[in-house]
Order: structure tokens, then sequence, then C-alpha cells
């Protein structure tokens, strides 16, 4: 397969939940989410990762991510632009607010029927939920054929793809026509790291976006969904350079100095 492929990989940002403490849980019995730290699923970046060697593989394909959450969870598509991912579609609202997987995955169907992706990729579960049914529901919902435990991609063939998948009693080897919706397993490889000289680009993207747009321009938004704020200039005439003088010829003219605490010379005279 050779020709160009549209991936987007179905993220979630979710508490850390290996670092648990005594105010983890609410008195309602949910997570939360606010004395928690926000990280990139793990499974996530398994899927992330497979994405990626996809791209790798074939002729000017993008990957782009997309995640449902508050304007906080945009941190786990910058996180994946610096690791190689080329962008991101986040969906936030009100209305999304306490979502179960249902919920969940017909919004994030609705999403995919307007992006329109080859292949879509999901990590297995997300560790706050452990259910595994948001990337099978996506695929039922878009009426597209979906393979789960997916663990490494074989074969690239014309219009399928040949996925080992991981199961209990051991491997097994499918052929899957594309579009898909593929679910990668934790047995995956793990994602790559942070690419350095990704992360300064993709930080200085996001100053020219902040700062570099008028603040009404619908192409400069913050991440906040709030306008960007202009940062004040000023000419050069503004600042004026106060000329500094040696200090050779500042001591050169004033008199030697007395160390402290010391007595006058005593004159004698002599006749």
């Amino acid at each position: 397969m050779k020709k160009q492929l549209k991936i987007v990989v179905l993220a979630k940002q979710v508490p850390d939940t290996r670092n648990v403490g005594k105010d983890a849980m609410t008195p309602e019995g949910t997570v939360n989410r606010a004395a928690l730290p926000a990280i990139f699923n793990p499974e996530d970046l398994n899927a992330l990762e497979m994405a990626l060697a996809l791209k790798d593989r074939t002729d000017a394909s993008t990957v782009h991510i997309l995640t449902m959450g508050p304007q906080r969870a945009a941190d786990i598509i910058r996180d994946a632009m610096f690791r190689g991912a080329d962008g991101g579609y986040l969906l936030s609202g009100r209305e999304f607010a306490g979502s179960d997987t249902l919920a969940t995955s017909y919004a994030l169907s609705c999403a995919l029927k307007k992006i329109r992706p080859d292949i879509i990729f999901a990590g297995r579960q997300a560790i706050d939920g452990d259910t595994a049914q948001v990337g099978p529901q996506v695929a039922e919902k878009l009426g597209l054929p979906q393979v789960t435990y997916a663990e490494e991609i074989l074969d690239i063939k014309d219009s399928t793809l040949v996925i080992r998948r991981r199961l209990n009693c051991g491997t097994e080897t499918v052929e899957c026509p594309v579009p898909a919706v593929i679910t990668v397993n934790a047995s995956a490889p793990e994602c790559r790291p942070r690419n350095a000289k990704r992360v300064m680009t993709c930080k200085f993207d996001l100053q020219v976006g902040l700062h570099g747009a008028p603040p009404r321009s619908p192409t400069c938004r913050s991440s906040s969904g709030l306008p960007p704020t202009s940062i004040p200039t000023r000419s050069s005439s503004a600042f004026r350079v106060r000329p500094r003088r040696s200090r050779r010829s500042r001591t050169w003219f004033s008199p030697p100095r007395r160390p402290r605490n010391s007595r006058p010379p005593t004159r004698i005279s002599i006749h």
C-alpha cells in the first residue's frame, strides 16, 4: 500500500491512577479528577506508535489525534505532536460532561464522519474506566470492520492490512480491509519519545499562533478558547543607554583612599 493514508488516533486524557491518595474518590464514588494529575492514556500511546510506524511505511500519510474532554485535554494533542503527529481535534463542551461509553462513541463517530479517515487506531481501554467498549462501539456506529487486541502490523497490501493479535492462548494473524478500526493492546511496542526538534518547532508555532495573528483572527485561537493576549512593544528610541565611565579615569583624579580606623601619619621636624 503506497497510497496516502489519513490516520486518526482516538486518545484520552486520564487521571494518573498510579499515585492514588485519600482524595482520589469523591463522596459520590466517582474519580476526583481535580486531585489527580492528568496523563496520556498508556494504551493510547501504543496506538499512537502503531499509527506513526504505519505513517513511516507509507507515502505522504498523516496522523491526527481525536480526543474528547475539557480544554486541558489539548495537552495530549501537543504531546502527540512532539512525538510525530501532524495535529489533532478536540471535542469540548458541557454537553459531553459525564458521558458513558455509549455517548462517547456516538460523539466520536459523528466527528469521524466529517473527518473521513482511512484507518482509525485506538487503545484497547482507558485506565480510568477499563471498559474496552469505545473502540468497538465506534466501529459499529461507522459500519467499519474492526480488529481488537492488535499487537503489530505485519504487512501492508494494496487495500488490506495483515495484523497480529495478542490473545490469552497465543497470537492470531488476520487480514483486514481498509478503512477499519484497530484497537491496540498494551503488548504492542512502546511509543517513541518526544523529539527535541519537534518540541521547539511546535512551541514556536504555538507562540506565533498566540501572538502573531490579530486577536480576532480565526486562525489565532489559544487552547483555552480565549482570545490571545497581546505583547506590548517598544521602539529602540524608547531605551536610553547611559554612558559608562572607565574605572581608570575615575581613580586617576580621585585622592587616594585611607584605610578605615587608621590614624594620619605623624610629622617630625628636624632642626
